[in-house]
């Protein structure tokens, strides 16, 4: 009985869950391993293709348009499935850059990581950043060495690369035999389990071996590839670390698995690794203290808002993840920011777009919540007063941009998708104290792409952006009103309010930015503000 089935048989429902996200730079292969994980997990019969009632549907964790044109993640898109007694929520983020602040504010509702790594690239800029992001929320990190299959470079190389940039204990698990044209398949250094090679397009053939030296892999492992292989196993266990359960669960060690997610090397003992090890649900932590999956009453955060989601509906679903308590339809939840009850009637479970209504969810799930402006990105939800999670951000954008609207008559439609899609967390929206222009501010340059996208293709607005006099904004806080209104009075250009009417400070420069916050000791400019 594996570690996951023995804790799964003796304690409460919510051990049985293990909530993850993947990240990786772009091109790695996430969304390619995202969708090999639903097959293994048996979501879907083929990669691509639900497996669902009735009439066969075509569905990937990229969903959108833009998505499947460009063929890069610019949404997170949620994914439940079941395996050997276990239910798996998958997480998959966006590997641009230029959403980095959604993929940030999905890691605070997982509670482990696979971090992709191409074999022939390494560690690349925005591999780096994410695993900053999981570092500072001390989240355990599985390394999954992809595309083996192809040239890449030396399994040590990789390794001590990781060590060494990321200063994170690396354990291998699985370990290749060859790569590129000479890879004859990987050897589950622990099972003893070998997955073969058997031929080009052909699936990993599985075979119980005792090991490096079993006479076994003479006839299916070429001789001078089999010789490399035994001579670098013999390295490997010598010269790393052995895999230390709590020394993963603080974030310090990573268990390392070689494999290809396209034909599908590794991606089963991939999920067992999560399976295993990955741990279930954790503690956040709320205003005053912290609640964990043990405790009675139900609670949980919204990490995320997506609108528009079902073409053939206006729809925009809220994404909360429980953190206590056992969930059931129809129950009442109070509003941490209006302190209203909401009734939960049709709480929804994911396979990307796909949906289904759950009955009851549990500490580690990820529920949709349909509704229609009420919740927002921060949003607590719970039975009992007074809970309010803490530690998701807004960050102040790095490119401002003025919005153009090219049919005016269009300006209700254009209205509604700046919200919505402020409210998903793609961009900031900021409305001028002086002027009529809408000025939107974004991390990266595609996410202005999206949005002309999105508001011209779900809204019917046809948009375009104009550059802004401003470089950069700051929140401004003070319990001054009176020097609040006085700043405002006196920078009325430069001045606006965001999607909450929070006052916000639209600099044309770095060094006017360093003036006011000399002149004005009394206000205080914020990078970041707390949902």
């Amino acid at each position: 009985m594996s570690v996951a089935e023995a804790t799964a048989a003796s304690g409460p429902e919510y051990l049985r869950r293990r909530t993850f996200a993947i990240i990786s730079h772009p091109d790695a292969g996430k969304t390619t391993l995202t969708e090999k994980l639903l097959l293994c997990g048996g979501a879907i019969r083929m990669a691509g293709q639900v497996r669902a009632r009735g009439e066969r549907r075509r569905t990937r964790s990229d969903w959108m348009k833009i998505e499947q044109d460009r063929g890069i993640s610019v949404s997170s898109t949620v994914m439940t499935f079941e395996r050997d007694d276990m239910t798996f929520n998958l997480l998959d983020t966006p590997g641009h850059e230029d959403f980095s602040e959604d993929t940030y504010r999905t890691l605070t509702a997982v509670d482990a990581a696979i971090m992709v790594i191409d074999t022939a690239k390494g560690i690349e800029p925005q591999t780096r950043k994410l695993f900053e992001v999981c570092r500072l929320r001390d989240i355990p990190i599985i390394t999954f060495m992809n595309k083996i299959d192809r040239e890449a470079r030396d399994p040590f190389e990789l390794i001590d690369e990781v060590q060494e940039e990321l200063a994170l204990d690396c354990s291998p698990v699985v370990w290749p035999l060859g790569s590129g044209s000479t890879f004859q398949g990987c050897l589950h250094l622990k099972t003893g389990v070998f997955l073969h090679n058997a031929g080009p397009g052909k699936p990993a053939e599985r075979i119980q071996t005792t090991g490096i030296m079993d006479e076994k892999l003479n006839d299916l492992v070429d001789s001078n590839v089999l010789e490399e292989a035994r001579d670098s196993v013999e390295l490997a266990a010598g010269g790393y670390t052995e895999f230390d359960h709590e020394s993963f669960l603080e974030g310090h060690l990573s268990p390392v698995v070689f494999g290809s997610a396209l034909r599908e090397f590794s991606v089963k003992e991939l999920l067992d690794v999560i399976a295993d090890f990955a741990p279930p649900p954790q503690s956040l932590t709320i205003e005053g203290g912290e609640i964990g999956p043990a405790d009675k009453p139900v609670s949980g955060f919204v990490f995320k808002v997506q609108a528009n989601m079902d073409p053939n509906h206006r729809d925009r679903i809220a994404f909360l993840r429980l953190v206590s308590g056992h969930f059931k339809r129809g129950m009442k939840l109070k509003h941490g920011r209006s302190s209203k009850p909401i009734n939960i009637h049709s709480p929804l479970m994911f396979f990307a777009q796909d949906r289904q209504v759950a009955d009851d969810a549990w500490p580690g799930d990820v529920i949709g919540i349909p509704n229609h402006g009420t919740l927002r990105v921060g949003d607590t939800l719970s039975e009992k007063e007074g809970i309010r999670f803490t530690g998701l951000p807004a960050f102040a954008p790095e490119i401002l941009r003025r919005v153009r609207l090219s049919n005016t008559s269009k300006t209700k439609q254009l209205r509604q998708g700046l919200q919505d899609l402020a409210e998903e967390g793609l961009a900031q929206v900021f409305k001028p104290f002086l002027g009529s222009q809408w000025i939107v501010g974004v991390v990266g340059i595609l996410q202005l792409d999206v949005m002309v996208d999105r508001i011209g293709s779900e809204y019917g607005a046809e948009i375009s952006f104009e550059p802004a006099p401003f470089t950069t904004a700051r929140w401004v806080t003070t319990e001054d009103k009176s020097a609040l209104d006085a700043f405002r009075n006196i920078n009325q250009t430069a001045f606006a309010e965001d999607r909450d009417g929070e006052p916000v400070y639209l600099a044309r420069s770095q060094w006017e930015l360093d003036r006011v916050v000399k002149e004005y000791p009394e206000l205080t400019f914020k990078k970041t503000r707390e949902l």
